[in-house]
């Protein structure tokens, strides 16, 4: 585990070993603020003022979490989060004075993992990052699968959990951190109804304080990339009120160019 209980911390041996964070942010007062108490907690913080410095600094680095604004000069978070997302999916927290749920919607359909608005209370932001680097941990372990099952199949879909690597009819399709967690869910328990919280908890996190529609806008970016992957039917179904179910596939696959 990445961190110690509660208790542990209030003793004064609370410790986040070789954690790393980067923080884009254009507001120094965010900056500075952030970057003190992640670096009280013992995490090596980096920061940037715009996407595209940020850029720059992903290219010869590599982080466990990364804090991003979505108002910026140069280049915004949006734009950011998909050039990061085409690259990499290391988990991000975006921080914005955008409170709306449309903007919510749109930061996590563009790859973000979670979403806090500013103003925002400090602690509330290291509880989200203790939670953001919960979920980093291997599939394996989240879903405490047992060590001999490294790989579920599905028709022609093969998911492989200590590699962290999909395909469909051997082509492999990729996926963000939250999405390969979700599939993985679901195709562990093929066949059978997963409720919103049991999804919430597997893949937010037991202290997630994340609300449906992020598992909605994560479903609706697994369906269309089983789609473009060639998958000529939707095997993610909802369950009004209560979850969802992935049912097994049948053998036809729409054959298109990717």
């Amino acid at each position: 585990m990445f961190f110690h209980d509660y208790n542990n911390r209030k003793a004064g041996i609370y410790k986040m070993p070789d954690i790393s964070v980067l923080i884009i942010d254009d507001e120094p007062s965010i900056l500075k603020a952030v970057s003190m108490t992640l670096k009280q907690e013992h995490i090596a913080v980096t920061c940037a003022d715009n996407g595209t410095l940020a850029l720059d600094i992903l290219k010869a680095n590599t982080f466990d979490l990364i804090l991003l604004d979505i108002i910026m000069p140069k280049l915004d978070g949006i734009g950011t989060l998909k050039k990061i997302r085409a690259e990499s999916n290391v988990p991000v927290l975006l921080l914005t004075a955008k409170g709306e749920i449309e903007d919510k919607v749109l930061g996590l359909d563009s790859g973000a993992d979670d979403y806090l608005a500013k103003p925002f209370a400090l602690e509330e932001l290291f509880a989200r990052v203790r939670a953001l680097l919960r979920r980093s941990e291997t599939i394996s372990e989240r879903l405490n699968v047992p060590v001999k099952k490294k790989e579920f199949v599905n028709g022609p879909l093969v998911l492989n959990l200590s590699e962290q690597r999909f395909w469909i009819n051997g082509a492999e399709i990729h996926l963000t951190g939250n999405e390969f967690k979700l599939l993985a869910l679901f195709m562990q328990y093929k066949n059978s109804i997963i409720s919103h919280e049991q999804i919430l908890h597997s893949v937010w996190g037991p202290e997630s304080i994340s609300e449906t529609q992020y598992i909605r806008v994560v479903v609706g970016r697994l369906r269309q990339k089983l789609k473009k992957g060639g998958l000529d039917q939707d095997i993610i179904r909802s369950v009004s009120g209560f979850g969802y179910i992935l049912e097994s596939t049948k053998s036809s696959l729409n054959h298109t160019d990717n």
